[in-house]
């Protein structure tokens, strides 16, 4: 029986053109430049103007992701749009996104996990295209956590911003990857936090949006250990550690829970891909602009082994170990 992999054949990214400052949200609620950046590492984020929703953040990132890969619309037959802020309560933004493209063949869904989202898509798509049910993937990271952020609430809304980003996968025999494609997967989750960051809102319990509440200090204290976690069995999976990895892509919420992350795991500072600065946290959207951010500049080629992961409500966690 034929073996698969599921390679990266292209990355595509896309942020509003609204930038928002630590100095415009010193002037909205009682905060700083410096608070900000010494608690967090943002400096800006992006924010989606009025009537820009969730897929056409994702249908730009999608075809830049299709661009880069050289491919056309038609021949992706899956798509795997990860998002907490969907278009509609349903049908799922990934459709609006299929039909952007043009596509009328194969499955469009979206998948929830919020910052833990592209992984779990990624390690979804993976899933499919290694048991042969489809041949390219089109997975993506979009949000617009704008819209679900209460303007007044100095302890969150000075920490997201919106963004897209996407990656084509395709299958490849294992034979011929030449060591290429997805690695391992791991994926975890605990509800028992569920109320440590959530949205108060929702179709069934208060028939409204609701705004994101987080209890900051509780999610940083669990971070550090959930990541590594899922990390070292990324590691003990495949052989790799951090002194064989290449890049370490993780998800863009906090430079200190990043720094501390790679700390504890022994990865150098120069192997971490960092863009909270910029961004913000863009939640399902970071580590694919993360991706992206670095595969344009020439950092991530091909044949390096890349280590993504991410955090978030649920709680869910994940890592994916891939080489380019």
């Amino acid at each position: 029986m034929t073996q698969f992999r599921s390679v990266v054949r292209g990355v595509g990214s896309y942020l509003p053109e609204r930038i928002l400052t630590n100095a415009d949200l010193a002037l909205m609620v009682d905060t700083s430049d410096e608070w900000i950046v010494q608690r967090t590492g943002i400096k800006e984020r992006r924010i989606a103007a009025d009537g820009e929703v969730t897929s056409d953040l994702a249908l730009h990132a999608a075809r830049a992701a299709l661009k880069d890969a050289g491919l056309e619309p038609g021949d992706i037959d899956l798509i795997v749009l990860a998002t907490s802020t969907p278009d509609n309560t349903f049908p799922a933004t990934a459709v609006a996104v299929q039909a952007g493209l043009g596509i009328t063949h194969g499955a469009a869904f979206d998948l929830q996990a919020v910052c833990s989202g592209f992984v779990f898509a990624m390690a979804t798509a993976d899933n499919f295209l290694k048991a042969g049910n489809f041949r390219r993937a089109l997975v993506i990271g979009a949000e617009t956590f704008s819209r679900i952020l209460d303007w007044t609430d100095r302890t969150t809304c000075v920490l997201f911003g919106d963004g897209a980003g996407a990656v084509v996968l395709e299958r490849v025999a294992a034979d011929e990857a030449n060591g290429a494609g997805i690695l391992t997967t791991h994926l975890r989750s605990d509800g028992r936090h569920k109320n440590k960051l959530y949205v108060d809102g929702g179709v069934s319990s208060t028939r409204s949006v609701g705004y994101l509440r987080m209890e900051g200090r509780e999610v940083f204290r669990h971070a550090v250990g959930m990541i590594t976690d899922v990390i070292e069995d990324a590691f003990a999976a495949t052989g790799v550690d951090a002194q064989s990895l290449d890049w370490f892509v993780p998800h863009q919420a906090n430079r200190r829970i990043i720094d501390a992350s790679a700390t504890k795991l022994g990865i150098a500072p120069g192997k971490v891909v960092m863009t909270v600065d910029r961004h913000g946290n863009t939640s399902a959207a970071s580590i694919p602009l993360a991706l992206a951010v670095a595969h344009a500049d020439g950092r991530i080629k091909r044949g390096d082994v890349v280590l993504l992961e991410a955090m978030g409500g649920g709680f869910t966690w994940g890592s994916a170990l891939l080489r380019w």
